[in-house]
């Protein structure tokens, strides 16, 4: 039969090993590459991808080298539920051998649940302001803003990844589609030149100029990226309402008006919403006297929850995370030293926030294998302990005769 070889195959204890090894290869390599391409790019390449690629140079040709992260886990996987099922026969069924194999299956994964799942974006935030979003840190979104309600804002959020350039993107509820004429993932904005970015027509982009450059990945920087975009008429197809020029820039909005009602154009960094809102109350920035050396960074914020009427402050400071809404907010940087005050800027923090809904699943895994190895170690101690154990022969020992008596003579 054609399944019993793979049966042997990915039932295979070399198998496992080979995996392994490969795992331990792909580590060291993708840690020395952090050096060139940072962390979130060699997280991408090497460990959240099926192969690693080797791209030709000069070409967009790309060669799988070597396996992934994905790959290696998915097999150890597969190998993990086939030698269980398939070699263990009746004991897959004892505890130990069973909480084992479970706790690692889960712990496999848990690992892929949190790439797929979880979410790390940031809160910058003023003393005073209050915000009910986050943002990412690498991803930007084109945004057009409806601002006609004074309550709240309706936003169209299209991410960055759909501005590919001779695309046209239209939705219900915009009253204009936009046809995108070239998109940088970064860029940068060319000082002292009066001339303006070539093809647009309105807006910022009249007055100011950007040029490409090329995409950075290191963790410290960020790429910054500018859009050359057309709107085209919704009611009145192949009328033009000008091409405009948006970028990650620009730190206001541009408006457009369609038929006396106006909307707001922003290329931004993408904005996560929560069901809450922070306030920053305070934020600190204390040293050890006479020294330039950091003793505390806090930050004093106020939680608000319209759906429950919660209302309460919380002190966030290093090792002492706010998790609330399946968030945590952690301090991340801040800028409220005495110079900050001094030059009468108001004091900011910076919140990382992290969503990762499978967090408790490596502690479930590690629980789960712990207790099958404490049920394997304790039964072969107690089974080794009765083997040592003297047992009864059931023989009688003969008895010792008595010594002869002498006999006297007369």
């Amino acid at each position: 039969m054609l399944l019993e070889p793979l049966i042997r195959l990915f039932s295979s204890l070399r198998l496992t090993v080979v995996c392994l090894a490969l795992a331990v290869v792909l580590v060291f390599v993708g840690t020395l590459a952090q050096v060139k391409l940072g962390l979130y790019e060699v997280q991408a390449r090497y460990f959240q991808s099926f192969f690693v690629y080797w791209q030709l140079p000069g070409t967009a040709v790309r060669i799988p080298v070597f396996p992934g992260g994905y790959l290696l886990g998915g097999v150890l996987l597969i190998n993990l539920f086939v030698a269980y099922f398939s070699r263990l026969g009746r004991q897959r069924f004892h505890p130990g051998l069973l909480l084992i194999h479970f706790g690692l299956a889960a712990l496999l994964l848990g690992q892929l649940w949190t790439d797929l799942a979880q979410r790390e974006s940031v809160m910058r935030l003023a003393e005073g302001e209050t915000k009910s979003y986050s943002e990412s840190q690498r991803r930007s979104e084109l945004a057009v803003i409806d601002p006609s309600d004074p309550n709240v804002d309706r936003v169209v959020a299209i991410p960055e990844s759909h501005l590919r350039p001779g695309t046209t993107i239209s939705h219900p509820q915009l009253p204009f589609a936009i046809r995108v004429h070239q998109f940088w993932a970064n860029s940068a904005p060319v000082r002292g030149d009066t001339n303006a970015t070539p093809q647009v027509t309105q807006g910022t982009g009249l007055q100011a100029r950007f040029v490409p450059r090329p995409p950075v990945t290191t963790t410290d920087e960020r790429n910054v990226p500018t859009a050359i975009i057309e709107l085209l008429d919704a009611q009145a197809p192949g009328t033009s309402l000008g091409i405009w020029l948006v970028s990650d820039w620009l730190l206001e909005p541009q408006a457009v008006e369609v038929r006396g009602r106006k909307h707001l154009l922003a290329l931004r960094l993408a904005r996560y919403y929560k069901p809450f809102s922070l306030t920053l109350l305070e934020a600190r920035h204390d040293k050890y006297p006479g020294t330039e050396i950091p003793r505390n960074f806090s930050s004093r914020v106020r939680v608000r929850q319209p759906a429950t009427g919660e209302d309460r402050e919380v002190l966030i400071y290093m090792n002492n995370p706010l998790r609330y809404g399946g968030f945590t907010f952690y301090q991340y940087q801040m800028a409220a030293d005495e110079a900050v005050r001094m030059r009468g800027q108001k004091p900011t923090s910076t919140l990382q926030v992290v969503q990762n809904p499978g967090w408790l699943m490596p502690y479930l895994a590690c629980t789960l294998v712990s207790a099958g190895l404490l049920w394997q170690f304790t039964g072969h101690l107690l089974a080794f302990l009765r083997e040592r154990r003297p047992r009864p022969t059931g023989r009688t020992l003969p008895a010792r005769p008595a010594p002869a008596e002498p006999v006297l003579s007369r």
